[in-house]
């Protein structure tokens, strides 16, 4: 069937029309909210989170100058991080030889109770945005590492 190019625009109308009520809010008066991007990462695995609750859930942003650590912890419940900016070195026994690196745009997930330590081995700043999902009255990062479940 072939339209007509008024038909066309008529239709293309309707169509906009109807698509927009999707995206106002609903009070039109109301102001819209502002949403900014702020970090992505792209994770090449599913990721599994299961946290008894109650849960506390933080979100930091991390700056390791070159050089630095986060020194040898654990934690009690899974975080999801993005390397925003520089490259993250990481040392934990759940890579083949014990070590793996995230550069910028990297995702990165960390399970409850292994050892762990993050190090900026780079030239410039290291900053990582994380989400913690952590059990309510436990620590976000464990130094005391007989608390961990698998000390290394």
């Amino acid at each position: 069937m072939r339209l007509s190019r008024g038909r066309q625009s008529t239709i293309a109308a309707v169509a906009l029309v109807a698509t927009a009520g999707f995206c106002l809010p609903s009070d039109a008066a109301s102001p819209a909210p502002k949403i900014e991007e702020v970090a992505q990462g792209t994770q090449t695995g599913p990721i599994k989170v299961a946290v008894s609750g109650p849960v506390q859930v933080n979100f930091r942003e991390i700056t390791i100058p070159p050089g630095g650590s986060t020194g040898k912890h654990c934690h009690h419940g899974p975080l999801v991080g993005v390397v925003k900016a520089g490259t993250l070195t990481h040392y934990a026994p759940v890579y083949p030889g014990g070590v793996h690196v995230y550069r910028t745009g990297d995702s990165i997930t960390e399970g409850k109770g292994y050892v762990h330590e993050g190090r900026n081995e780079g030239s410039t700043p290291l900053v990582l945005w994380a989400t913690y999902m952590t059990p309510q009255g436990k620590p976000l990062a464990d130094t005391d590492l007989s608390q961990c479940d698998r000390p290394r």
